[in-house]
């Protein structure tokens, strides 16, 4: 898969995609595997390039997010400074993805400021999307009480 159908890397230029994949090892994982547990350290970014991957806080009991689009990414605390997983990624069927270890993710964003502010801004994007379906989620299970928004 070429890392122009990743969200995160749309609007890079090809030659800065190109070095990213260069850094990015190819992965398959069987399914009922985990590509890691909320709590291990935050080390690499995936991007699904097939299969379904279900994300999850308190071991498999409550569901935040199932991954199933090419070009989806896993793993986005380690862009954000965490050093441990929020979620838990457990494969849902065998999947296939691009693993990209954070700190050499990191060194070519810094070389390239806009390269880097363009990975930035969607990631944020990212998060808000995910935070705001949360919200959905949480109004949904508890009942809608409060009409103001806070995003």
């Amino acid at each position: 898969m070429q890392l122009d159908r990743a969200f995160l890397f749309q609007g890079m230029s090809d030659e800065r995609r190109e070095e990213i994949a260069r850094i990015a090892n190819e992965e398959s994982h069987e399914k009922g595997s985990f590509l890691f547990k909320a709590g291990d350290p935050a080390e690499y970014l995936y991007i699904l390039t097939d299969g379904r991957v279900r994300l999850s806080v308190r071991g498999t009991g409550h569901i935040a997010q199932i991954v199933s689009d090419p070009g989806d990414s896993i793993g986005w605390s380690s862009m954000a400074e965490n050093e441990v997983y929020t979620a838990s990624a457990e494969c849902l069927l065998p999947v296939t993805l691009l693993k990209i270890h954070n700190a050499k993710l990191e060194r070519i964003l810094e070389k390239d400021p806009v390269a880097g502010i363009s990975f930035y801004r969607r990631l944020a994007q990212l998060i808000g999307r995910r935070l705001v379906a949360s919200y959905g989620a949480t109004l949904s299970v508890h009942g809608q009480r409060d009409p103001r928004s806070w995003g």
